[in-house]
């Protein structure tokens, strides 16, 4: 499972012009979700998602995470699926998909994280599984990092 996790100052998706989710500050989370993936995944991506601490703290340190930040703020989570992050762009000009889940399996996935957010106790929009999206948002910092859950034994 591979997340791009941006610090934003606000975000919102949208669907032929209908708001889908918007979050006012938090992280807006594109998700891709892999062939191999499970709610292991899932479970450490949440988990990271949540705690990663890169909120500035009163000195302006990165040293606050979403779940710290989120009890005297409106911060939460866009999660926007986007299977395009799973591409392989290594050979030839036009990406393979080879590695990205089926639909109905990253669906569950999807549906799964945003659950497992959601349990943390924050906030949690989402755009529209499988739909053309339009994504506006305002990243703060700019903040932007990458993970990936295949890399978790490292």
């Amino acid at each position: 499972m591979k997340a791009v996790i941006q610090r934003v100052v606000d975000a919102s998706v949208a669907v032929d012009g209908i708001v889908k989710g918007c979050i006012k500050s938090g992280l807006l989370v594109y998700l891709g979700v892999a062939n191999d993936d499970s709610e292991t995944d899932a479970d450490w991506l949440s988990e990271k998602t949540a705690n990663l601490r890169i909120f500035d703290d009163a000195d302006g340190k990165m040293n606050l995470s979403l779940k710290d930040i989120a009890a005297n703020t409106s911060a939460g989570v866009l999660a926007v699926s986007q299977f395009t992050l799973l591409g392989d762009a290594r050979k030839g000009r036009r990406p393979s998909w080879n590695g990205a889940a089926p639909p109905e399996k990253a669906k569950q996935l999807y549906e799964y994280f945003m659950a497992k957010i959601r349990e943390q106790g924050l906030v949690c929009e989402s755009g529209e599984f499988q739909a053309h999206m339009k994504v506006t948002y305002t990243n703060d910092g700019p903040v932007t990092i990458l993970l990936d859950s295949e890399l978790i034994s490292l």
